[in-house]
C-alpha cells in the first residue's frame, strides 16, 4: 500500500515539469521561435486565440495559404511527456496545465462537494484542454447538428458537417461503418489497447438488454460500443500534437505561449477588429490583424449589447453508481503502477496506461422520460469505466468530482479491497442552463461560473437521471454481468438517509448532493441569425455587429450536443478554415463538398 501511495505521489509531483521534455527537433523549433520577444513579428493577417482544438486547426489550415501570416497565442506552456498517457488524465487537472476554475455555490445541486462546489477544469497548455481532457472521441448525433440548421444557421446540418470529421480523421477503429470514417488525416481515433474483462461482461449485457452494438460516430448512435479515442500508438493525440506538431515549421506560422490576451484591439467608429493586447514575461505587447481577429478562448469582450454568457449549457453527471463484483475483472491500478511490465508494455503502445482514465465503453440510451418524439435520438450517455473513485484509494478520482474525505471514507473506502466497476450517466440534453459573469473589468480576475444544474422547472433532468439509473440496473441484471455477480452498492449518500434507498425521491437527493461535470459548456457565444436576441455570431461564425472579428469554439454551439465537445472542437476549426478561405483566399476557393 505505501509504495503504491508514493508511485502515485512521485508521478503526480513530475507532472507539472520538465522532467521528461520532449526533445524533438518540432518541439525545439518552436522554443527558438517564442525565446525573445523581439523577435516576434507585430503584424499579421490571422491573430488566433488559444491553441485548443480548433484554434489549433485553425493554425493549421491558414497556413496552407503560404500568403498568409499567422500568429497563434496561448496562455498556457508546453507541456512535457508525462501528460502523454492517456490513464493519467484525471490527474491533469491538478497541475499547472489547468486554469483551476471552479463553479459558484448554489442550492440545487453539488451539496455534498467540499465546499459545494463543482471543479471546473479547462486547459492552460498548448492544445488547450485537449491537454487534460479524457480524450473521448464523440460526434454527436445527425438531429443535433440538423437542427442547429433549423435554428437559422444554414450550412451547419449533418450532411454539410460530417466531411469535416472525416477530413480530420486518421481513424483506426474495428468495427467502424463505411464512409464515416477518414484515412490520413491530422487527428487520430483508435480504438483502446487496454480492455478489461469487465469490459468485456458489459458490453455483452447491453446487448442481452437490447442494445445493438454500434459504431457510435456512425449510421445510428443509440447501443452500447467499446469506446473511441483520439490516441495515437496508445498515447494522446492532442490538439498540439495532431495539428500543430506536423506544421511548426511553417515560416507563415507564429506561437506564442505563456502570453495572456487582455484586450481585442477595436475601432469604435467602425466596431472593426484590429489586434489584440496581450501580456507576455510581464510586460505588455501588442500585435496588429490586417485581415482578421480569431478568438478560439471561449468568449469576447463586450462591445455590443450581446448575450456573452447569458445562457451557459453543460453536461452534468452523477459520481457515486458503483457495482461490486465477485472476480478480479477491473483495473487493478496498485498491481498495475508498481509493476515494471506496465511502463515495458507501453512503450510499445500496450498495456493500462492507454486507458482513457478508466473509460472502456459507451452506452446511448433513450429513457422512458424522454419526450422528444425521434426515436433515434438519446437522452442520457452511459460511462462505463471498469473501476471506481476507490480505484487510487481516494488519491485522485474523488478529488476530480471534489468529493470531500468523509464521503469518501463512507461510501467507497470500505469497497478499496473490493471489485468494483462504476457507471457515470450523462445527461446529453439538459433543458437546465447556467451563465458566466466577470467578476470585475480586471482580465486577470477569473470568470464567475454558474452552472445552475437541475433547475428547469418541470424537474425533467432529475427524471431523467432517475429513468437512466433504473435502465443500468436493468443492464447490470442481465447474465453476462450477473455471472460475476454484479450488485449495487446500496451505502446511502450523506444527506439522503431520511429516504428509502432506491426510491425516486431517494436518487434525486442523492444526484442534487453529489454532482459532476465533464466540462462540456458551450452556447456562451451562441451561433443564429442576428434577429435571434440569444446569438452573438452568425453561421459565419462572425460576431454580430463587429467586422472582422469571428469566435471559433464550442461557445458558439447552440444546443448541447449528443457528444463529448472535443470531436465538434475540431470540426468546428475545419469548417471556419474553409469559410475563412472562401473569404479571403487569393485563388477562389471551394467550401468542401458535401456528402451524398
Amino acid at each position: 500500500m505505501k509504495i503504491f501511495q508514493m508511485t502515485i505521489v512521485v508521478f503526480l509531483k513530475l507532472l507539472p515539469f520538465g522532467l521528461l521534455q520532449d526533445t524533438s527537433p518540432q518541439m525545439n523549433i518552436l522554443q527558438e521561435a517564442v525565446r525573445d520577444d523581439g523577435n516576434v513579428k507585430k503584424e499579421f493577417d490571422f491573430i488566433v486565440i488559444g491553441s485548443g482544438p480548433s484554434g489549433a486547426v485553425l493554425a493549421n489550415r491558414l497556413t496552407e495559404v503560404p500568403e498568409w501570416t499567422v500568429l497563434l497565442i496561448e496562455a498556457g506552456d508546453e507541456t512535457n511527456i508525462v501528460a502523454d498517457p492517456p490513464f493519467v488524465a484525471g490527474a491533469l487537472q491538478f497541475t499547472d496545465y489547468n486554469w483551476g476554475y471552479k463553479a459558484e455555490q448554489e442550492d440545487g445541486f453539488c451539496r455534498g462537494c467540499f465546499e459545494k462546489r463543482m471543479l471546473y477544469p479547462h486547459g492552460k497548455a498548448l492544445g488547450g484542454t485537449s491537454i487534460i481532457n479524457y480524450m473521448i472521441q464523440v460526434r454527436g448525433n445527425p438531429l443535433d447538428y440538423d437542427r442547429w440548421a433549423a435554428m437559422g444557421n444554414p450550412g451547419w446540418s449533418y450532411k454539410e458537417v460530417l466531411p469535416y470529421f472525416i477530413k480530420s480523421e486518421d481513424a483506426h477503429i474495428e468495427k467502424a461503418d463505411a464512409g464515416y470514417h477518414g484515412k490520413g488525416g491530422y487527428l487520430s481515433v483508435s480504438d483502446v489497447p487496454a480492455r478489461t474483462e469487465s469490459s468485456h461482461a458489459y458490453v455483452r449485457a447491453a446487448q442481452e438488454a437490447g442494445y445493438p452494438y454500434v459504431d457510435y460516430n456512425g449510421k445510428s448512435q443509440i447501443g452500447v460500443s467499446y469506446v473511441q479515442g483520439t490516441l495515437r500508438n496508445g498515447r494522446r493525440d492532442s490538439a498540439e500534437t495532431a495539428f500543430l506538431r506536423p506544421v511548426r515549421g511553417r515560416k507563415n506560422l507564429t506561437i506564442l505561449t505563456k502570453s495572456r490576451v487582455v484586450q481585442i484591439l477595436i475601432r469604435p467608429e467602425t466596431k472593426e477588429a484590429y489586434g489584440i493586447k496581450y501580456v507576455r514575461n510581464k510586460r505588455y505587447h501588442e500585435a496588429i490583424a490586417s485581415k482578421e481577429v480569431i478568438v478560439c478562448a471561449g468568449g469576447i469582450p463586450v462591445l455590443r449589447d450581446l448575450p456573452v454568457g447569458q445562457k451557459m449549457y453543460d453536461h452534468a453527471t452523477f459520481p457515486a453508481l458503483m457495482f461490486q463484483l465477485n472476480e478480479s475483472i477491473v483495473i487493478d491500478e496498485e498491481k498495475s503502477l508498481t509493476d515494471l511490465n506496465t511502463y515495458i508494455q507501453f512503450l510499445s503502445g500496450r498495456g493500462i496506461f492507454t486507458s482513457l482514465g478508466g473509460v472502456e465503453s459507451l452506452t446511448y440510451i433513450k429513457t422512458n422520460a424522454s419526450d422528444d418524439p425521434d426515436p433515434s435520438y438519446p437522452d442520457i450517455e452511459l460511462i462505463y469505466v471498469g473501476g471506481s473513485l476507490n480505484t487510487d484509494r481516494g488519491l485522485i478520482f474523488r478529488r476530480i468530482f471534489n468529493v470531500p474525505q468523509e464521503t469518501y471514507d463512507k461510501i467507497w473506502k470500505p469497497f478499496e479491497d473490493k471489485y468494483l466497476y462504476q457507471i457515470f450517466p450523462m445527461l446529453v440534453h439538459p433543458r437546465s442552463y447556467g451563465y458566466i459573469r466577470l467578476k470585475s473589468k480586471d482580465p486577470f480576475h477569473w470568470p464567475k461560473f454558474y452552472a445552475n444544474f437541475y433547475s428547469d422547472p418541470e424537474n425533467h433532468d432529475v427524471k431523467t437521471f432517475i429513468a437512466a439509473i433504473r435502465e443500468v440496473r436493468r443492464i447490470n441484471s442481465s447474465p453476462s454481468l450477473q455471472r460475476y455477480g454484479a450488485t449495487m452498492v446500496q451505502t446511502l449518500i450523506p444527506g439522503c438517509e431520511d429516504h428509502v434507498f432506491d426510491s425516486d425521491e431517494y436518487w434525486e437527493c442523492a444526484i442534487r448532493t453529489l454532482t459532476g461535470t465533464f466540462y462540456h459548456q458551450v452556447s456562451t457565444c451562441k451561433m443564429g441569425p442576428e434577429e435571434d436576441p440569444e446569438a452573438v455570431v452568425d453561421a459565419k461564425l462572425r460576431v454580430h455587429g463587429v467586422k472582422n472579428l469571428r469566435v471559433v469554439d464550442t461557445s458558439v454551439i447552440p444546443l448541447p450536443p449528443t457528444a463529448h465537445t472535443a470531436g465538434p472542437s475540431y470540426m468546428i476549426g475545419e469548417k471556419a478554415s474553409d469559410l475563412i478561405k472562401q473569404q479571403w483566399a487569393p485563388t477562389p476557393f471551394n467550401l468542401i463538398p458535401k456528402t451524398e
